[in-house]
């Protein structure tokens, strides 16, 4: 079983584009969106949800109102402002959840243990059913963290069902930038595809994708989207990720097809016969190519 991940160092790249069109291409697969944060590759995948579970990734503070005090000593302790005054005399302090980092200061500063420390569903994850094979997705709630971890549980997920129907491989939809969920969608993977534009932020988030999966000694390829728009730029980043180890999966062209195969929620090669067809294809062959190739 092979793991996948196609990442960029920001997003809009055309990253979750490339994912929907290399899911009509690699075979024998489980796809997983490990962007949790805002996640969309289900908009051009038109999954059917099947299984619907809970993400618990951690815990806050609830003051018990009966047994408070209103000594204050909880709103004091609290560095990140996430325990107000109460409103009027005799009232509890209030906890305001979306500023609980459940850090638990309070809870051991609390005189009468009035605080509870309670287990919090921070958003849900799925496995749906798509034209492509099954899809492992989730949904962070607003303004809710751990999303690295759940990012693990989605490629936990996704490895059992790789391994209980016999899968010969894992696509991984990565999350942009090179933070916490990049790290838990590329760890252990057996390569990861960086999409980057021609352009010089381009060049630059590429080189912090290629620091982040030299750190873990990963194998990385490169694809530039829209690769026509700047020619030499093009040709440039080539070079200089060719200078670090990092080979060309290939090219892809602009071409407004990718937009509308956007609007009408669905892969782009479905939508067309152009010559975009031809690059995706090329990229898909070069990148098992490279996975079938031995390792030194």
């Amino acid at each position: 079983m092979k793991e996948i991940a196609v990442v960029s160092g920001k997003g809009g790249t055309g990253k979750t584009s490339l994912v929907a069109a290399l899911a009509s291409l690699v075979p024998n697969k489980v796809l997983v969106d490990c962007d949790v944060d805002a996640a969309d590759l289900h908009l051009v995948l038109r999954p059917e949800v099947f299984r619907e579970t809970e993400f618990i990734g951690g815990n806050k503070a609830r003051i018990v109102d009966d047994l408070c005090t209103g000594c204050g000593v909880c709103v004091d302790r609290c560095r990140y402002e996430a325990i107000a005054l109460p409103t009027a005399p005799g009232m509890p302090p209030r906890i305001q959840p979306i500023f609980c980092e459940g850090c638990r200061v309070c809870v051991r500063a609390c005189p009468v243990e009035a605080i509870l420390f309670e287990p919090v569903v921070s958003g849900r994850w799925f496995v749906s059913a798509t034209p492509y094979g099954k899809l492992v997705h989730a949904e962070l709630g607003i303004a809710r963290g751990n999303s690295g971890k759940l990012v693990s549980v989605l490629r936990e997920e996704s490895r059992r069902i790789a391994e209980q129907e016999h899968l010969d491989f894992i696509l991984l939809d990565g999350p942009p930038g090179t933070g916490c969920p990049v790290i838990a969608s590329v760890t252990g993977v057996d390569l990861v595809l960086a999409v980057t534009e021609p352009t010089l932020s381009g060049r630059h988030d590429l080189l912090r994708v290629r620091e982040l999966t030299a750190h873990f000694g990963i194998p990385t390829m490169v694809c530039i989207n829209k690769w026509d728009i700047n020619p030499e730029r093009t040709t440039a980043i080539e070079a200089e990720a060719a200078a670090h180890g990092i080979p060309s999966a290939g090219r892809i062209r602009y071409d407004r097809c990718v937009t509308e195969a956007q609007i009408r929620k669905t892969n782009v090669l479905d939508r067309t016969n152009r010559e975009i067809t031809g690059d995706i294809t090329a990229v898909y062959r070069r990148v098992m190519k490279a996975l079938n190739e031995p390792g030194p």
